[in-house]
């Protein structure tokens, strides 16, 4: 038996219904109008004159633009932020004088007492209010200063160890009495202890050797030392 194709079955029919071919996709995008006239590539004659550095530069140029986008959104909303940001030049009252400074929003008073009023005496220990070395007086009672905002003491009264010193060059008492029962050893942290012992001793005048080692318990002595810190405060307690 003869097999036969069905186009050849069509042919030799009487009668066929061709089916119309669909244009490509790719035909219907790019193909132009020709019933206007014009020319099917009339829309690349002006790339006809491009070179290749031309085309590499419109490539870069592109790029930029919209690399640039996301600068520019900010840019925009930059206004917004600064109206609500908080003021950077701002007034301090350190050991009784008024000092203007710039302070970051995320600054800490240690930072700016050390870095930028050069009152070096408040030192950076861990930097985490553990360890007391960066202890000072806000109104009066004692801080951390590593883990206190400066932002946060505008107006108030804050004292370092060197506020202590008498006009006349005299030490505090607390400094004396330290000097007196050798509690600086290394002297890292002998800054911190005065000014806990003197909050301490503002706090309660008299207070007994538990209560004085209760106050003084926020601060430490990598030498050990805590014995004569702690007769110190006993003997600045009696002069005060």
């Amino acid at each position: 038996m003869t097999e036969r194709n069905p186009v050849d079955i069509g042919l030799a029919g009487s009668t066929v219904s061709q089916v119309p071919t669909q244009p490509a996709e790719s035909e219907i995008l790019t193909c132009p109008d020709h019933s206007i006239g014009s020319s099917p590539f009339e829309w690349s004659d002006g790339l006809a004159s491009w070179s290749r550095r031309d085309f590499i530069k419109g490539i870069i140029a592109s790029g930029v633009a919209v690399s640039g986008v996301p600068y520019l959104a900010s840019a925009a909303s930059r206004p917004a932020l600064q109206a609500g940001a908080v003021e950077r030049l701002i007034s301090l009252n350190v050991n009784g004088q008024t000092r203007r400074v710039d302070v970051l929003p995320n600054e800490t008073l240690a930072m700016t007492l050390r870095y930028k009023l050069g009152l070096t005496g408040t030192k950076l220990g861990c930097d985490r209010a553990e360890c007391g070395a960066c202890t000072v007086l806000i109104d009066g009672v004692t801080h951390y200063s590593c883990s206190t905002l400066t932002q946060r003491v505008r107006g108030k009264e804050i004292t370092t160890v060197e506020g202590l010193e008498s006009p006349t060059g005299e030490l505090h008492p607390v400094q004396q009495a330290f000097m007196d029962e050798l509690g600086p050893q290394c002297g890292f942290c002998t800054p911190g202890q005065v000014m806990a012992a003197v909050g301490l001793l503002m706090a309660n005048p008299n207070p007994t050797r538990a209560e004085a080692r209760q106050g003084m318990s926020g601060n430490v002595c990598r030498c050990g030392a805590y014995d004569h810190y702690l007769n110190g405060v006993m003997r600045a307690a009696r002069e005060v």
